[in-house]
């Protein structure tokens, strides 16, 4: 049976208008689920406040109802991740979701050198979108046009990083925490660093921490969400008024 919204005084809201924070296992893409979403409770407005790759974990905002029309301030907010960087071996999509397309001993790179690296990444800087990604060039998605064997060119966008912390270094791996603003390719830093350390690395994993003033400790379980009803959902809705409440705070 197709959710029906409940109607309520003028200013009010729909229990399941606002957004819904959800902890996004790794395989799914970010439209996956928001098609699931939709098909599950048979919702009508489902998208999403930031796309995470398939092989990425973590928090995956899901935007429900009138919730849709703060996509722009949702995807807009500064980001939060950890993962771990594969030293030694590149990847054609820079992850570890890609083919290899070289290997190269990184037996002599130093935590001093990565951290010099990750150091140097900090601040402004001009990134220009790998090509297997869901930046659009007339239109077209570029991993679309990456799946036929083309390349184009892409024009480099700015992006800041904030902070970029190792937390663990045992060669070949090295975990970090990063803060950075939307739009950041963080596997694209890693293969940056690969490079630059003339080794080559790939991003073996990735997990988004927090995404504005939101954190994985507030998301739900993908699966979890599946098993819930549509009383139970709205449970866990942060409604349209506590989002402008927090906006005002900041």
């Amino acid at each position: 049976m197709k959710y029906k919204r409940q109607s309520a005084p003028l200013g009010a809201t729909d229990p399941l208008d606002g957004l819904l924070l959800v902890d996004k296992p790794a395989g799914p893409t970010s439209h996956d689920i928001v098609d699931e979403i939709r098909r599950h409770f048979r919702l009508e407005k489902v998208g999403h406040g930031g796309t995470l790759d398939p092989m990425a974990t973590g928090l995956l905002i899901i935007l429900l109802g009138r919730g849709t029309k703060l996509s722009n301030y949702i995807m807009g907010a500064d980001k939060v991740y950890e993962g771990l960087m594969h030293l030694g071996v590149s990847t054609d999509t820079e992850d570890l979701d890609g083919e290899v397309v070289a290997e190269s001993d990184c037996g002599g790179v130093t935590r001093e050198s990565v951290e010099s690296q990750m150091a140097g990444l900090v601040g402004d800087q001009m990134q220009t979108p790998p090509m297997v990604s869901a930046v659009k060039q007339n239109g077209v998605p570029l991993y679309k046009l990456a799946r036929k064997g083309k390349t184009v060119e892409r024009e480099p966008r700015l992006i800041h990083v904030y902070e970029f912390k190792m937390l663990d270094f045992a060669l070949p791996r090295v975990s970090f925490r990063l803060r950075c603003t939307k739009g950041t390719y963080v596997r694209t830093l890693c293969a940056d660093i690969g490079r630059a350390l003339g080794c080559g690395a790939y991003l073996e994993q990735l997990r988004r921490t927090q995404s504005g003033t939101m954190t994985v400790d507030q998301a739900t379980g993908y699966q979890e969400i599946l098993g819930m009803d549509a009383e139970q959902l709205a449970k866990r809705v942060v409604p349209i008024h506590q989002l402008l409440i927090d906006r005002m705070k900041t």
